[in-house]
C-alpha cells in the first residue's frame, strides 16, 4: 500500500494528496502519517509547496469529515434509538435514556472533543460519525475540523520536509505513537464500560 500512496502523490501531486487525505479520513487504515511526512520530504526536491501541500491535505481532512458526518446524520438518533428498543438494547443493557445522555454530553462537549479527537489515529475519522448523529451545527463542526486538521498536517508536512530522506525513520515514531494511543484508548473503553455496567447494576429499580 505504501508503494502506491507515495506512486499517487508523486505523480499528482497536490491532488494527490487531497485526495488520499480524504480517502484516509473514510478509510481510516490507510495511514495519514505516510501521506504527510512523504509529503513534506517532497516538497525538498520537487516544486510543491509546503503551504499548498498543508492547504490540500486540511481540504481533503475536511471533505472527508463531512462524508462520515452525514453518515451519522443519516444514522440519527431515532433511528439508534429502534435498535436500542431491541434485542441489543437488551443484550447490551441500554436504553433511550442513555442514548439521550450521550447526546447530550456531545451537545455540550463535541466541540472540544471534535477538535482533539483530530490529533488521534483512527478516532480522527471516526468522530464525525456521533457529531453527525447528534446533529452538531455544521459551523462549528466544520471550524473544529480545520482548526485540528490544521495543526496535525502541518506539524507531519513540517517535520517531513525536515528530515528530508529520513522521513521513513520518522514514520517508526508515529507507528508507535499510534499503537499506544489505540491501547490506551482500548482499556480506557473497556473501564468505562465496566464502571457503566456497574452504576446500571447499582442503581435501584423504580417500585
Amino acid at each position: 500500500m505504501q508503494e502506491l500512496i507515495l506512486s499517487i502523490m508523486e505523480q499528482y501531486g497536490y491532488i494527490g494528496t487531497f485526495l488520499l487525505i480524504t480517502i484516509e479520513n473514510v478509510f481510516p487504515p490507510i495511514p495519514s502519517e505516510i501521506v504527510l511526512l512523504f509529503g513534506g520530504f517532497m516538497t525538498t526536491y520537487t516544486s510543491l509547496n509546503i503551504a499548498f501541500m498543508v492547504i490540500a491535505a486540511t481540504l481533503g481532512s475536511l471533505l472527508g469529515a463531512i462524508i462520515l458526518y452525514y453518515i451519522g446524520k443519516i444514522l440519527n438518533k431515532e433511528r439508534l434509538k429502534k435498535i436500542v428498543s431491541g434485542k441489543v438494547g437488551k443484550v447490551l443493557h441500554l436504553k433511550n435514556e442513555d442514548i439521550d445522555k450521550a447526546d447530550q454530553w456531545f451537545d455540550t462537549k463535541g466541540n472540544k472533543t471534535v477538535f482533539f479527537c483530530r490529533f488521534i489515529p483512527i478516532v480522527r475519522s471516526l468522530i464525525s460519525i456521533p457529531a453527525g448523529m447528534s446533529e452538531m451545527d455544521m459551523k462549528k463542526f466544520i471550524i473544529y475540523t480545520i482548526a485540528g486538521s490544521l495543526i496535525w498536517n502541518t506539524v507531519l508536512l513540517f517535520i517531513g520536509s525536515k528530515v528530508g530522506e529520513n522521513w521513513t525513520d520518522i514514520l517508526g515514531i508515529f507507528d508507535n505513537y499510534s499503537h499506544i494511543t489505540l491501547i490506551v484508548l482500548i482499556i480506557l473503553f473497556i473501564v468505562a464500560c465496566i464502571i457503566f455496567y456497574i452504576k446500571k447494576i447499582k442503581k435501584p429499580k423504580k417500585v
